[in-house]
């Protein structure tokens, strides 16, 4: 028989837990009664608390006590022999903890010769708590075992109401004088199985009001995942629901208890529900609040764990029916439907304004229950949520954000709409939402509202874009909800048929104003993305309707940070003008160059003004920029298919590329991207492929260095000064009278910021000439190289043209040259070298001069690349395309090596810089810097390393190219191709660049590049130069590039030939007059080789003298080393009588043996007493 009613009034546990003497001696006696055991043992153990308050209090308690008659049988209980009684409660345990325990085995009682219930009523207090201790234990024994059939058993001591309340008292004096035997947890999950379970918990916990959290965690933590599924959850759910009755405030907590441990979602319901029929009397709208934020919190949070357990919970709920004492799914969703009766409104009127916010609410709960948890709604939840997404909300912001979501829910939730009557209903809500649109973006006071929405929903309809449906409801509505293609297709319809033709929205598009002030900030859907769905469609194409002015004002008004879809928008609007498309023949119409040419005019990007501490605003001017760039690469890429189609399309001027300053945009888009997002990295991309030449490491590293030296420059009060133009234009006037004005002036320009010295450009420029002069101070000189790399930062295509215009030669009397446009130095970077001669003896402003050549040199390429690409042939096989490549790498291979070649002879010195002695002269200044840019080109493209040597140049440079060209050593791998060549200048001079490159390079390479040159001049005197090779390959001292020059037979045959059969006498003498002192060198850096050189300078001397005594037996030399002078020269020649040509070149042969003998003995070797 079950006990009816609460155990516990929940003011009594109240008074219990907060030990309030006072509440309880204003309770009834018979609310009193259930905490007698409690209140007895604290007015008679003795206290640990001996304090004067304390006193008192039990004197208290004492005096609510002396009126009940249930003190003394709980007194009875006190003065049993608990000691005795632990000794045999363990013994208990331990009998139960054997395996095979019966259940009339017992240590705390004998037989029992009458029935449980009437051993309790005639046994004294002491027996009493032995029956009923060896009943609990039995129990806690079989709930360890994961035994349930006991849970079928009769419990006669449990079941009786007549013993209860002493059975309770029995219970809470034997916890409270045996604590560590029987922990209260176990006692909670024993009374579990027993009837009046949780009238009995709630006596005990009440009387140990300290442990009701912890009994609340226990059973929490030992729950089901689905409570309602089985006997003992539904169990375990009454037990915490009793507990919850008597201490109602700490509900909450428990049901934080059931999410954390993802038990029992029943329990967490009725909790739920509970806690809003207490609070509905004081408040209809917070008790509605608080289910509908505890059902969306769990289906929307962020824990997937609790997201899973709930949604299998609504499952299970559904599949059992709607019993409401089966399931608390059932009772949840009739608290719901009535909540939302209670905002309705009537029809006809609009949605209360205070109902709006809760409203949205209901919505994004019963799609995440449709969408996450798959509820099946029932008939009249469905009519009620039509009602509630078709209502008219107030003109508001949240009802504007009401609209928005009930559009999601008719595609989330799509069978709400069931009739004909329930589409002309949603026909007419959409239709009323059309109109009302202006007044709705009006009142809430920003760009978005719903109506954007709308047309977005229409166009993904009509381009069958079902996941960008899916997409745009689930941002919305902040869920991830699966939209079904098929189920959408009344509304579908609606949308597409009797509202929202493509037609209409394409024409309607165009209509809606720009966003003024568009960035990343602004939330909710813009006119900017139903324009970009709308281009990503074709359908400004396809209905030929004008896009090109809306992007550009929209362009022209955005703001940063930069709007992410703007980029998108910009890229589909490109593909629309350029790529042809298979739904329609026609294209947008391309923003006009006059157009772009105002927005960085109009809009000077370097004289806006800024607010303090606001950054200037260079959106605009920057995504126009990305524009120009897409256009023009796309064009590129597009070329063929657009000359196939017979279209024409035309590039942007060069010259409005000049007028642009990419290089500082770009910089600012680098500096600033927390502004600018990741339009860098796009301009970069782009920015590489046709502009090359502003992408030079030099200038990102001179950008680098400029920011560097700005943190670490000083600041002095003569920079202080505000420096003008024409302050500018009066110092550089008296320069050669007074330079210290010009000084003052450059380091006041050097100090201003780089986007406030366009103005100083052309008198920068103009300055150039003027210093050239050797009477200018080098300061002032350093100081103008300063400034122009500095304004060169800004807009490096204009000032490099500019300087290339003043630096040309002086004008001559009567006759105007025409200025070079950018496309003439482009296609022939050779203009520029084509200046003013001091140039070359000016080393600051021929870095300048360099930098420009170096910029032109790659736009050049890029000029010829782009020519082929925008002019391609129609020819079917790719061998026009492949010559006309070839035809390219043969200009470009002819003017970058005719550079080389130009600044190679500027290395050479004048007859006046021959004369002028040490190092620290202005020849020797350009040397290094013509040296070092030599470097970098050789560098870049090897091959014209190649080209340069084979093409040759005066041999008086080499020690300078050698030293001054790190890179120099790349040409030891094609020196023995250039001895296979038939020229004879060719060869000397390989042999003599191989002398150089071993003082340099003393490499076992450059060993066996030495001993190829050496047998190649053996075989201009013997003819063996096969023999001597393959001694050289058998012995293994020939490196691999040598080896393969001879293994292709080239190098054999091409030398023998040239140097045998076909070259003369005079040839022969002249190429060893060349040759032989090279090989000084070679003997310095490789002594080993001294001993082959001797043999070979020995072997040329018989050859000489047996030439010279064939034809006169008076030599006109001593044939012997004393014949040299003490300076190393041969003696002055005897007088003859007669002498031929041929002798005359002999005799110079034999003086030149001479002289690189004694050069080999007097530096190649260690001791010269050793010969």
């Amino acid at each position: 028989m079950k006990k009816k009613g609460i155990s516990v009034k929940p003011e009594v546990f109240r008074a219990m837990q907060n030990v309030d003497i006072d509440a309880l001696e204003s309770v009834k006696a018979c609310d009193i009664r259930p905490v007698l055991p409690c209140l007895a043992r604290t007015a008679l153990c003795a206290p640990v608390d001996k304090s004067d308050p304390w006193s008192l209090d039990r004197k208290n308690i004492l005096k609510i006590l002396s009126g009940l008659e249930d003190v003394n049988s709980i007194v009875a209980l006190l003065s049993i022999d608990f000691n005795a009684l632990e000794q045999d409660v363990k013994k208990e345990q331990a009998l139960r903890a054997k395996v095979g325990s019966a259940y009339s085995d017992s240590v705390l009682i004998s037989q029992l010769q009458n029935g449980l219930a009437l051993e309790f009523e005639h046994s004294d207090p002491a027996r009493r708590i032995r029956l009923l201790l060896s009943e609990v234990l039995y129990i806690l024994s079989q709930v360890r075992e994961n035994k349930t059939d006991f849970s079928q058993k009769q419990w006669e001591l449990f079941d009786c109401e007549v013993y209860l309340e002493e059975v309770a008292d029995v219970l809470c004096i034997a916890y409270c004088e045996l604590p560590g035997l029987l922990p209260i947890s176990d006692l909670a999950e024993a009374l579990m199985y027993v009837p009046n379970g949780p009238w009995l918990l709630c006596r005990l916990v009440a009387n140990s009001p300290d442990s009701f959290r912890q009994v609340c965690e226990s059973l929490v933590s030992k729950g089901e995942k689905q409570d309602e599924e089985s006997l003992s959850g539904r169990k375990r759910m009454e037990l915490l629901q009793s507990l919850c009755e008597i201490n109602p405030p700490e509900a909450l907590f428990v049901r934080s208890l059931c999410i954390h441990h993802c038990t029992m979602p029943g329990l967490a319901v009725a909790l739920t529900l509970n806690s809003l029929g207490q609070s509905s009397a004081s408040s209809e709208t917070s008790s509605a609040n608080g289910l509908v934020s505890f059902i969306i919190g769990l289906l929307l949070g962020n824990n997937i764990e609790v997201k899973n357990w709930f949604s299998h919970f609504i499952k299970c709920g559904q599949r059992r029916g709607r019993e409401p004492a089966m399931s608390m799914l059932h009772a949840m969703r009739l608290q719901l439907t009535k909540q939302l009766i209670g905002i309705l409104p009537e029809p006809g009127t609009s949605l209360e304004a205070s109902h709006v916010i809760q409203a949205g609410s209901f919505i994004r709960l019963y799609c995440a229950l449709k969408g996450i948890a798959t509820l099946k709604f029932s008939d009249e939840e469905m009519k009620l949520l039509l009602r509630l997404v078709t209502s008219r909300p107030p003109i508001s912001q949240s009802g504007v954000r009401l609209v928005s979501l009930g559009l999601c829910m008719l595609i989330v939730c799509p069978y709400i709409i069931g009739s004909q009557e329930q589409e002309r209903q949603v026909a007419d809500w959409i239709r009323w939402l059309i109109e009302s649109e202006t007044l709705f973006g009006r009142s809430s006071g920003k760009q978005s509202s719903f109506g954007e929405m709308l047309f977005l929903i229409a166009i993904h309809f009509h381009g069958n874009h079902m996941h960008a449906i899916s997409e745009l409801v689930c941002s919305t509505l902040g869920m991830k909800c699966p939209v079904k293609a098929n189920a959408l297709a009344r509304i579908r319809q609606i949308f597409t048929q009797e509202i929202f033709t493509e037609q209409v929205i394409t024409s309607h598009a165009v209509t809606v104003p720009v966003t003024q002030g568009l960035n990343a900030t602004m939330d909710g859907y813009l006119p900017l993305h139903c324009i970009y769905q709308l281009l990503k469609s074709r359908a400004f194409s396809k209905y030929k309707v004008p896009i090109k002015d809306w992007i550009y004002k929209q362009i022209s008004v955005s703001s940063y940070p930069l709007h992410p879809l703007l980029v998108s928008l910009i890229e589909v609007y490109v593909n629309s003008i350029l790529v042809k498309s298979n739904k329609t023949d026609h294209n947008n119409q391309p923003i006009s160059s006059q157009e772009i040419a105002d927005m960085f005019t109009q809009h000077s990007v370097f004289s806006q003004p800024s607010e303090k501490g606001r950054d200037v605003n260079l959106t605009p001017q920057l995504c126009m920029l990305y524009y120009v760039l897409l256009y023009e690469d796309t064009l590129e890429a597009q070329g063929k298919a657009i000359l196939l189609s017979g279209r024409h399309v035309e590039s942007y001027p060069d010259a409005l590329m000049s007028q642009i300053p990419i290089n500082y945009l770009i910089q600012q888009s680098q500096k600033r991207q927390d502004l600018y997002g990741d339009l860098f990295s796009h301009l970069l991309k782009l920015l590489v492929t046709q502009f090359p030449h502003l992408c030079m490491v030099e200038d990102w590293l001179d950008d680098v260095m400029t920011v560097t030296s700005k943190r670490l420059a000083p600041t002095h009060k003569t920079l202080a000064k505000k420096c003008s133009v024409d302050g500018f234009k009066q110092a550089l006037d008296t320069l050669d009278t007074n330079c210290c004005a010009m000084l003052v002036m450059l380091e006041q320009i050097l100090a201003l910021p780089v986007e406030e010295l366009w103005p100083f450009t052309d008198l920068v420029v103009s300055c150039l000439p003027r210093i050239l002069s050797p009477d200018v101070p080098r300061k002032v000189v350093d100081l103008v190289k300063k400034v122009w790399f500095k304004i060169h930062s800004l807009m490096p295509r204009s000032i490099r043209l500019s300087t290339v215009n003043a630096l040309r030669p002086q004008k001559k009397r009567g006759f105007k040259f025409s200025q070079y446009t950018e496309t003439d130095v482009t296609v022939d970077p050779l203009i520029v070298l084509r200046c003013d001669e001091r140039v070359f003896r000016c080393g600051p402003v021929l870095e300048i001069v360099l930098r420009i050549l170096g910029a032109y040199t790659l736009a050049c390429r890029v000029y010829l690349e782009n020519h082929i690409q925008c002019n391609p042939v129609a020819d079917v096989t790719c061998q026009v395309d492949q010559n006309r490549q070839e035809l390219k790498g043969a200009l470009l291979a002819a003017q970058e090596s005719a550079i080389l070649q130009i600044l190679l002879e500027y290395c050479l010195p004048s007859n006046q810089e021959k004369q002028v002695a040490g190092m620290l002269t202005s020849l020797q200044e350009v040397k290094s810097i013509i040296c070092s840019y030599i470097h970098q080109a050789f560098i870049s493209d090897p091959n014209l390393a190649k080209l340069v040597h084979f093409q040759g140049y005066p041999s008086e440079l080499l020690p300078v190219t050698v030293r001054g060209i790190p890179s120099m050593h790349i040409c030891l791998d094609y020196i023995p191709e250039m001895l296979s060549q038939p020229q004879m200048d060719k060869q000397i001079f390989a042999i003599k660049l191989t002398s150089q490159l071993c003082c340099q390079y003393a490499l076992p390479k450059s060993l066996s590049v030495a001993k190829l040159c050496i047998n190649v001049m053996f075989a201009m005197i013997t003819g063996k130069l096969c023999i001597n090779v393959m001694f050289a390959m058998i012995t293994g001292k020939m490196c691999i590039n040598v080896m393969f020059a001879m293994i292709t037979g080239k190098l054999c045959i091409n030398v023998m030939f040239a140097m045998i059969t076909v070259l003369e006498t005079k040839q022969r003498v002249e190429f060893f007059c060349d040759t032989l002192p090279s090989l000084a060198q070679v003997c310095r850096a490789f002594p080993p080789l001294c001993e082959d050189v001797t043999s070979l300078l020995l072997q040329i001397g018989r050859v000489c003298v047996s030439h010279i005594t064939g034809r006169s037996n008076v030599p006109q030399h001593e044939f012997s080393l004393d014949s040299l002078t003490d300076q190393g020269h041969p003696s002055p020649p005897r007088k003859r009588l007669k002498s031929d040509g041929n002798q005359a070149t002999y005799h110079e042969l034999y003086s030149v043996i001479q002289h690189t003998f004694a050069s080999i003995v007097k530096k190649s070797v260690v001791m010269r007493n050793v010969y």
